[in-house]
């Protein structure tokens, strides 16, 4: 057989059984992570270039994606030490995994931070683990953990080792939904 036509025939004999496997479904886990979509204000608090704590205002637009399966979120902050800031993540729930897995990228690094973790029991708290930049621009584990405080507001905080070895944390972002559904009787 020539060369070509191998592969051609490898190629069509791999798709058949994608093209036969039922399309993924969102499940509780994708739908849980489907009530975090809206848009967000977003008080961030961490260390200034001066060493000093500062806290800037910022916006998260959360959105449903790939039919459920998938959170993408833009973060924006207008004057993140004296330039615009932009971040990019996605967030899903990998059912071969049994754990929720999430990408970040942003304009202060040129790094993709791949994330996986868990809720804990009280289904409020989801803590993920990845390497990503550290103060020094090398690559470190980091932990972050998102507390759902209610429906209308959650508190993410960032920890990664530092000076000393020793976890430390280094940012804290307070959302509150924007758009927040209120009851009006």
């Amino acid at each position: 057989m020539k060369p070509r036509l191998l592969a051609t025939f490898l190629l069509a004999a791999l798709a058949v059984p994608a093209l036969a496997q039922e399309p993924a479904k969102p499940g509780p886990e994708h739908q849980k992570l489907a009530a975090t979509a809206g848009t967000w204000t977003a008080a961030l608090e961490t260390m200034g270039q001066d060493g000093k704590p500062m806290t800037v205002k910022g916006t998260q637009v959360t959105k449903v994606a790939c039919g459920g399966l998938w959170l993408v979120e833009d973060f924006t902050v207008p004057d993140f030490m004296g330039a615009p800031f932009h971040g990019h993540g996605t967030t899903g729930y990998d059912t071969a995994k049994g754990k929720y897995v999430g990408t970040w990228i942003d304009s202060m690094s040129t790094s993709v931070m791949v994330t996986e973790g868990s809720y804990d029991k009280s289904g409020k708290v989801l803590t993920m683990t990845g390497t990503g930049p550290g103060m020094d621009g090398k690559p470190v584990l980091m932990r972050m953990v998102t507390t759902e405080k209610d429906a209308n507001t959650r508190v993410f905080e960032m920890l990664m080792p530092g000076p000393d070895g020793k976890e430390m944390k280094t940012m804290t972002i307070t959302y509150t939904r924007a758009d927040a559904k209120t009851d009006k009787k």
